[in-house]
């Protein structure tokens, strides 16, 4: 699965997120401080990591800065875009299968190594739920995107 991740700091954290990625068979397209000549202002590389899943580009994005909040905020700015900021495994599974989120956000300052690992293990192993109540309510969010008012 191509991954599109962004990160505002070149950090260990950050860079054991395109590994492990990496390592689990994904295909990371990395912007910000991750990749070269790019702005790494969190607004910024979490947009363009944002619209390579709206776009299609990527079927999934992973958004990273210190406190993780900029960085969802930045991402659910795109049309289409369902970002949640996740800081244990059990919130990534709900978010996948209850909201469908389609772009994880991530703490740099409270996000370990190992906590990575299991927040992507529950990212992955979950899909979005079929369950019509659920739906709804994604579709209702995707609604929203076509009232919001100009930025």
């Amino acid at each position: 699965m191509r991954v599109s991740v962004a990160s505002d700091m070149d950090t260990p954290v950050a860079r054991a997120l395109v590994e492990e990625l990496r390592r689990r068979g994904h295909d990371p397209v990395v912007h910000g401080a991750l990749a070269q000549d790019e702005r790494a202002d969190w607004a910024w590389a979490c947009e363009r990591a944002a619209r390579d899943v709206a776009e299609g580009h990527a079927q999934q994005g992973i958004v990273c800065c210190w406190t993780g909040t900029g960085a969802s905020i930045a991402a659910n700015k795109v049309a289409g875009i369902r970002a949640a900021l996740c800081g244990d495994a059990e919130t990534a599974r709900g978010a996948r299968t209850w909201n469908d989120a389609n772009v994880l956000a991530l703490s740099l300052r409270t996000t370990s190594e190992p906590i990575l690992e299991e927040i992507l293990d529950g990212w992955f192993a979950t899909g979005a739920s079929a369950d019509p109540a659920d739906r709804a309510n994604v579709e209702h969010v995707d609604e929203l995107d076509s009232t919001r008012a100009p930025s």
